[in-house]
């Protein structure tokens, strides 16, 4: 299949995570506000239950696995260090029927290594991305999309890499999953890559975040997000749906309806837009490709990790046909 042209060019950091299953622990909020705080005994030694370690993660390997999952021929442009888990993120990948043809194993580097401190049904994740000389290669054909999401602190002039191979491809079409640091560089340094986005990914904070403003109208925030360059805007904002703008209808898309509580949240928002985006690379509406992210997300999150609960497009077909009828994207 690796010969095939490519579905779905992923690109961004790939990294190991552990899972560190806390037993004694609490979590302060603010009143009156979704800021919290997770506390832990100072100076003391904390038993924890478990601890799995998870390959290959990070938004752009969740969605080149979730592209593969759904029968598209995804590839993902990523780099490991010259070490054990490097290997095991690239053994993971070919796992998953991911190409990694455009990997690069640095020498004398090591592997990004996440550490997930798991607490009820969410997370606390300690972070660090290694500095990787990155640049981006000749490709010997198109890839029908780019999905671009979280990259390190290093990546500007990757970035701009990244621009001009769309300028030059214009057949070329791109997904942007923004990470921190990605939000962090600004829209005046992203223009370009704002610009060529056919469909943009984010939740309601980060779209504050990302608008420095504190706008809380839904509708205003995407049409803004929207005259940065992008033709779709889809905005998520967790338990309470996704919302998406196309330049002509506001639309609204509810939960999936499984009934289930979560078990770990880890990869929600990565299910839900890769999901979306490979429903569009088929050849979907956008209203049909709302329906397709939800019945993802909500079985990641009965897993632990990010890629383990994601479905096949078949698997994905029957949770849609037995749906309740209410469970569609409306207008707003």
């Amino acid at each position: 299949m690796f010969n095939k042209p490519i579905d779905i060019l992923a690109i961004g950091d790939t990294v190991v995570d552990a899972f560190i299953r806390l037993k004694e622990a609490h979590v302060n909020c603010k009143v009156n506000s979704e800021e919290c705080e997770l506390c832990m005994r100072f100076a003391d030694k904390i038993p924890y239950e478990s601890v799995t370690v998870v390959s290959a993660v990070g938004n752009s390997p969740n969605a080149a696995v979730s592209a593969s999952r759904l029968g598209l021929n995804a590839a993902l442009m990523s780099d490991v260090g010259a070490d054990q888990y490097g290997k095991d993120c690239l053994e993971s990948l070919k796992g998953n029927r991911v190409n990694t043809k455009y990997m690069t194993i640095h020498k004398g580097m090591v592997t990004n290594y996440h550490y997930v401190l798991w607490y009820d049904v969410d997370r606390t994740i300690l972070v660090k991305h290694q500095d990787y000389p990155r640049k981006f290669p000749a490709l010997p054909s198109e890839p029908k999309w780019l999905y671009l999401s979280s990259l390190g602190a290093n990546s500007a002039e990757y970035h701009e890499e990244i621009a001009s191979y769309l300028s030059r491809h214009p057949n070329v079409k791109l997904a942007f999953q923004p990470g921190t640091f990605q939000m962090k560089l600004g829209t005046e340094k992203l223009k370009t890559i704002y610009e060529h986005t056919d469909v943009f990914f984010c939740n309601v904070e980060e779209s504050q975040r990302i608008l420095a403003t504190e706008e809380s109208d839904k509708k205003t925030l995407m049409a803004k997000l929207r005259a940065l360059g992008p033709k779709i805007v889809v905005m998520t904002d967790g338990p309470n749906g996704a919302y998406a703008f196309d330049g002509k209808d506001y639309f609204f898309m509810p939960l999936y309806p499984d009934g289930k509580h979560a078990f770990e949240r880890t990869g929600a928002g990565d299910a839900f837009a890769s999901t979306l985006t490979c429903a569009l690379v088929m050849g979907k509406t956008l209203e049909e490709a709302l329906s397709w992210a939800p019945i993802n997300s909500a079985f990641v999150v009965q897993k632990i990790g990010a890629q383990e609960g994601l479905l096949t497009q078949k698997e994905l077909l029957e949770k849609l046909k037995t749906a309740p009828a209410d469970y569609k994207p409306t207008k707003i």
